[in-house]
């Protein structure tokens, strides 16, 4: 049984009740593979793995750190090429390989004492379900699972490692109110 959780008005505008769980959000968790990167494993005839990586999504993850949001990673899969992205992208959590993600997820709010509703969680797949359940807001490339799009508060609008990591970073900018005021910053160079 599936349940439709997304709140948004009908005009399409995130609801005031969503607007206000967004803008508690202090850490912002997310899945690699189909919401970092496009889902696509690239192997060359050496066995040698790449990925690809959105670079605005990058970007605004570097950015809303000065913000405060703290971010992160619960990775079913170990990747160099992931823990490289991690590094350069100075996550605070990152937990590669971790097929069972839940108790990942526990052991990160209790270490932080954070409460479940402080994280917000993006995943596109149903190994990500039981976070996205516990999570405060839990969120969605446009490309994900068909079960996915169905149980979280919100499905971006843009497919995983194209955008849909930018959209909630400028979503969570907006709810805290901030916004207009971190695009002034980049303007007159206070980045």
């Amino acid at each position: 049984m599936s349940i439709n959780r997304i709140i948004v008005n009908s005009s399409g505008s995130l609801s005031p009740e969503l607007q206000s769980r967004i803008a508690n959000v202090r850490l912002l968790l997310m899945d690699v593979d189909g919401v970092l990167t496009d889902g696509c494993l690239y192997l060359d005839d050496n066995g040698v793995e790449a990925k690809q990586f959105s670079t605005r999504d990058g970007f605004a993850l570097v950015w809303v750190r000065q913000y405060g949001l703290l971010t992160g990673v619960i990775s079913g899969r170990l990747s160099p090429g992931t823990e490289k992205r991690c590094r350069d992208l100075k996550f605070d959590e990152v937990h590669l390989g971790s097929v069972h993600k839940f108790p990942v997820f526990e052991e990160i709010v209790k270490r932080r004492a954070m409460q479940p509703k402080e994280v917000a969680y993006l995943g596109d797949d149903v190994l990500d379900l039981p976070v996205m359940r516990s999570a405060g807001v839990s969120a969605a490339p446009s490309d994900s699972h068909p079960e996915v799009l169905q149980r979280v508060d919100l499905v971006l609008d843009y497919p995983g490692g194209r955008g849909a990591v930018r959209q909630f970073i400028d979503l969570w900018l907006a709810a805290t109110g901030r916004g207009a005021s971190s695009v002034e910053d980049i303007y007159h160079g206070n980045f």
